[in-house]
């Protein structure tokens, strides 16, 4: 029997009188790869950002691993993300960036800090700030950072920006082999062949409203 490892139950966000979710019931089941699409400003980083316990929803209920964001947790302990730009130190090395990202919850050794870099095809003795690296290099490291703890889901919100053809292909093939693990992953995604070629399931966001395509 199927699973879900997310139940998204009748959520609405208002920020004041506008509603940027409306409503919204979605399950996400585990071991798959979920897409979202929809234009900038349909809801899909709002409904990330909620699922991540990082914005607070105004009605309904979200539940990671049969656990309520907001009453039972906080913050899902299980997961890991990539929502808008990844915020790093420029003035250090991708390496110390993570290790330091690391030291707050102190799960993870320096070698496998390292095996992470090198999983997402950056240098991990490299001393270059991460001030110095280009869209995609920062992109990259956004995806280590998420990585890094072997979360079981992982929410990426524009995951290829930045990307050449073969840094897409790499990342498509990193993603496939994590579902293939069992890990859970939704991902929004602007590329319709991303989407098409990635995902199980694809649902659509627009104007707040989510409706199921695939």
């Amino acid at each position: 029997m199927a699973e879900n490892v997310i139940e998204v139950c009748n959520v609405t966000k208002r920020f004041g009188t506008s509603e940027v979710l409306k409503d919204v019931s979605i399950n996400f089941e585990k071991g798959k790869i979920h897409g979202l699409i929809g234009r900038n400003g349909s809801g899909k980083t709002m409904l990330m950002k909620c699922i991540c316990g990082f914005v607070p929803v105004s009605e309904g209920k979200i539940l990671v691993d049969n656990k309520e964001i907001g009453k039972d947790i906080d913050v899902p302990e299980s997961i890991g993300a990539i929502i808008e730009t990844p915020g790093f130190l420029y003035g250090y090395s991708g390496y110390n960036n993570l290790k330091f990202l690391a030291s707050i919850r102190n799960k993870i050794s320096k070698e496998k800090i390292r095996q992470t870099i090198q999983l997402v095809g950056l240098d991990p003795d490299s001393k270059k700030h991460v001030g110095k690296y280009s869209l995609g290099m920062r992109q990259r490291l956004g995806l280590a950072q998420a990585i890094m703890e072997d979360p079981e889901i992982l929410l990426l919100d524009e995951p290829m920006n930045g990307l050449d053809k073969h840094g897409v292909g790499e990342m498509r093939e990193l993603f496939r082999s994590f579902a293939d693990q069992g890990k859970t992953i939704i991902m929004a995604n602007h590329s319709a062949e991303d989407i098409e070629v990635l995902c199980d399931t694809v649902h659509e966001m627009d104007l707040g409203v989510i409706s199921r395509v695939k």
